[in-house]
């Protein structure tokens, strides 16, 4: 893992394996953006690279700056990091305080198909990041008639709505950082996705029904839990309260290595994050000329074999994957790099 400190701009980027042919992965901006956690997300996405089988790595980047100097910090960022982009170094993705427009003057420099990677939320690449997850969920423990609560609504949602109605199941609960909203008999994707059109991930979320307490969406009577508002939402004391079939991440690292072990103990799958949300990755790299819905039901066929594989492993799923991973990473690299994708 090689930190890469810039001049111009309060920024760093984490590259994970610098003998990759090329390494992307999510740029965030807050107050304070710590090192720690970039490392993290930047092992993540060397993962779902390697369980495609694709010989590139990870990086993640930080800007660090408050929010009355957020848009000069990260035009200096991408000022910077452009000759980064322009060798295939680092292609940032946004992610937590960055969009797509702020990334925009480097779209001519990104080798991806920059089309599926533009646009407001839900660009497509986010859509097919929403496929991923349901396909994940589908594929580690079926979704025909089961419930799903989804923590940490955003732009993604209707489209997972969407997604997992169209597999069998009902999304029975959604939940933002200060409210939860349930359903028991399922969430009409159409009404979520107008809901959300017009007010938003959080104020749609909040009217589509009379918000309980946040915390709720862990005490309900889901059979599989979509997770991911922060890195390590899901600790050993919370995974201990949950009784689902399934924990199928819908952001990087939402689980503790404590968590998975007391999931895997309770009987749980537990899904790694690096191949539920491997969507978008598949869909930035697919070929250009490639329809939509090929790319799409490329998606879900690809993320659903690689998770039966998983889930079938006499480990369970989360080693399962990495061992996977592994097998691959060791077939181009001498060594491996130190560390598993989980929130520490």
């Amino acid at each position: 893992m090689r930190l890469h400190k810039l001049t111009d701009a309060p920024a760093f980027v984490a590259i994970d394996l610098d003998d990759a042919e090329v390494s992307s992965g999510p740029v965030r901006w807050a107050k304070k953006v710590l090192q720690r956690g970039a490392k993290d997300l930047a092992r993540s996405q060397t993962y779902t690279y390697a369980s495609l089988g694709m010989r590139r790595g990870g990086a993640s980047a930080g800007i660090s700056a408050p929010a009355d100097e957020r848009e000069a910090a990260i035009a200096a960022f991408v000022a910077e990091i452009r000759p980064l982009v322009e060798a295939g170094t680092y292609l940032p993705d946004p992610a937590k305080g960055v969009t797509a427009a702020d990334l925009a003057p480097l779209a001519d420099a990104d080798p991806r198909p920059t089309a599926r990677l533009a646009g407001p939320e839900p660009r497509f690449v986010d859509r097919c990041e929403a496929v991923s997850i349901a396909a994940a969920a589908d594929a580690a423990v079926g979704l025909d008639q089961r419930g799903v609560a989804i923590e940490g609504v955003d732009a993604r949602t209707p489209a997972l709505v969407a997604a997992v109605v169209e597999r069998g199941g009902r999304v029975v609960a959604l939940a933002t950082p200060t409210a939860t909203v349930g359903r028991p008999d399922g969430f009409d994707p159409d009404a979520v996705t107008e809901a959300f059109a017009a007010h938003g991930p959080q104020g749609g979320c909040e009217a589509l029904g009379e918000p309980s307490d946040a915390d709720a969406v862990w005490a309900g009577d889901a059979d599989i839990v979509v997770a991911g508002s922060r890195m390590g939402i899901v600790d050993h004391e919370r995974a201990a309260g949950l009784e689902v079939a399934a924990l199928v991440p819908g952001g990087r690292l939402p689980v503790t290595a404590r968590a998975l072990a007391v999931l895997s103990r309770a009987g749980a799958v537990v899904v790694p994050d690096f191949l539920s949300l491997a969507g978008s990755t598949i869909a930035a790299w697919a070929e250009p000329d490639l329809d939509d819905d090929v790319v799409t039901a490329s998606v879900a066929d690809e993320v659903a074999e690689r998770v039966r594989e998983a889930v079938a492993h006499e480990r369970g799923a989360f080693l399962g994957a990495c061992y996977a991973a592994e097998a691959f990473l060791s077939s181009w690299r001498d060594e491996l790099p130190f560390g598993r994708p989980l929130a520490p």
